[in-house]
């Protein structure tokens, strides 16, 4: 029997596997597809956009280079050049319904916390080159994947889960489901999932233009009156919107002939395509779980959330539940934390999960056809181009200013940790490529050596003081990032073993 089974490898189920097998716990991957690589995952369909938090949690376990490899790598194939998954944050990587950030506009001295490090912003890559680097950390920390094997049935008692799937029986003390939008874990542990109904249907093709010149269809994002679309830099890719309530979304064929009329309609010109090579539809549907956990099933990413496209929150989105859930759901595997552990998941994430939902619904609103979403939209226009507005959008889009409520009134807790950096070349993103809690004690005589001893095996204690303290005299850095526990002058040693028990169990 594994400790737990992950329905689904892909980016975030595969990074699950890397945490739970980074913290000793035995895992088991089960992936319906055959093989990682497949035109849908790889340039260009498979595009996808890193925020500086998914960025910097790659960082903190030692992946950064690697995906940045890749990801220039897969661009080469197509070829783009190396250097196009990099883009200039936050101009490119962060925009509001097609509207661009500048970057001048930021208000850099009202982001707190921050120091400078490897993983400031964010950058494109795609799903076939994040999905290499990520199943081969998950396979050389041993983790085992079965391709192949669609679950079919979900079973569960107080002990354990039993999945099928591909006919084979596999049992687990845990199940997560990371199979997707239209998750089949979600719908056979029988989850509640609530939401709204989509106001457009969405494409995504690769075509051949009878015309590929840009001046009849402009790259970028365009919004017309009759819809949106979206032309990339990558040859035949393309993007639309068409606001029909999401009644055509795979209800019939997507051949050619309907998609050539619908960007005729949507752009306004007589834009023929000689072919439609790849196409599939989505749509705006904008649902959310209302608990993360199920008994011993709990899920993560699009099996927990969907929404539209719309600022390449999801993959995003979904990164961030399983640097959330890893850590804590080994420590319940390994029993140095209770069960409720594991309902702080469902209480930090839902929230952070329900933020980016209205996020999408709010972009979809702004560009609906008619004069209505069109005086929304300049409004919208006219307040991200003062800083204050600028700034905003940037502080929701980054990933990097996210705060969970720990019951702290000391604003540093519940945010992603700093990049504290040390003389000899240590910093804080390189002290948790373990996995392990960190204990930053900056006071020179020590103080939280003794108290940090009894969470040892769980926790690495780091004397010293780093380059720029931000004010702080220690700190209790989580698995996935977040300050657990600051102090401001003399470190507290109560208070402190009251965070590290907290988060970590009784001492040993």
């Amino acid at each position: 029997m594994h400790d737990v089974v992950i329905a689904g490898g892909g980016p975030v189920g595969l990074f699950l596997a890397g945490e739970l097998a980074l913290a000793g716990c035995s895992v088991l991957v089960l992936e319906r597809d055959d093989a990682i690589g497949s035109p849908w995952k790889a340039l260009p369909l498979g595009l996808r956009g890193l925020n500086a938090g998914s960025a910097e949690t790659f960082y903190r376990r030692g992946l950064l280079d690697a995906v940045i490899g890749a990801s220039r790598a897969d661009a080469t194939k197509v070829g783009a050049a190396p250097d196009a998954v990099e883009a200039p944050a936050p101009r490119d990587v962060s925009h509001f319904a097609g509207m661009e950030l500048h970057a001048d506009d930021i208000d850099v001295a009202s982001l707190p916390f921050r120091l400078p490090g490897p993983a400031m912003e964010g950058f494109m890559t795609s799903l076939e080159a994040l999905g290499t680097v990520l199943a081969e950390h998950a396979a050389s920390a041993g983790v085992q994947v079965v391709r192949g094997a669609a679950v079919t049935a979900v079973a569960q008692d107080d002990e354990s889960v039993v999945v099928t799937a591909g006919g084979q029986e596999y049992r687990a003390r845990w199940l997560v489901g990371c199979d997707g939008g239209r998750s089949t874990v979600r719908r056979l542990a029988g989850f509640d999932f609530a939401g709204t109904e989509p106001l457009f249907t969405g494409y995504v093709a690769q075509v051949e233009f009878a015309d590929p010149d840009p001046a009849k269809l402009p790259f970028g994002f365009n919004l017309t009156a009759n819809g949106m679309y979206l032309r990339t830099p990558f040859e035949g890719h393309l993007g639309m919107m068409d606001f029909d309530g999401g009644a055509f979304d795979r209800s019939r064929p997507l051949t050619r002939e309907h998609l050539q009329e619908v960007l005729r309609r949507i752009t306004g010109t007589d834009v023929a395509l000689n072919a439609v090579h790849r196409a599939s539809s989505f749509t705006d549907r904008a649902m959310q779980v209302t608990d993360y956990r199920a008994g011993r099933v709990l899920l993560a990413g699009d099996a927990a959330h969907i929404h539209s496209p719309l600022g390449g929150q999801g993959l995003n989105l979904g990164i961030g539940d399983a640097v959330n859930l890893g850590w804590k759901l080994a420590a319940v595997v390994h029993g140095t934390a209770p069960e409720d552990l594991l309902d702080t998941y469902t209480g930090e994430r839902h929230p952070v999960g329900a933020s980016v939902l209205d996020w999408s619904r709010a972009q979809v609103a702004t560009m609906k056809p008619g004069p209505n979403a069109a005086a929304l939209r300049q409004l919208v226009h006219d307040l991200m181009s003062t800083p204050s507005g600028t700034t905003h959008v940037y502080r929701n889009t980054t990933g990097l200013y996210n705060r969970y409520d720990l019951g702290s009134g000391r604003p540093i807790v519940g945010c992603t940790a700093p990049d504290f950096r040390y003389e000899d070349g240590t910093s804080l993103g390189k002290l948790l490529r373990r996995g392990q809690g960190v204990v930053l004690d900056f006071s020179g005589d020590h103080a939280l050596r003794p108290a940090a001893q009894g969470w040892k095996n769980r926790v690495a204690y780091v004397p010293g003081s780093p380059r720029d303290t931000l004010g702080f005299s220690a700190l209790l850095i989580r698995p996935d990032g977040v300050v657990a526990w600051a102090g401001e002058h003399a470190p507290d040693r109560a208070t402190f073993e009251r965070a590290a028990a907290r988060w970590f169990g009784n001492p040993a």
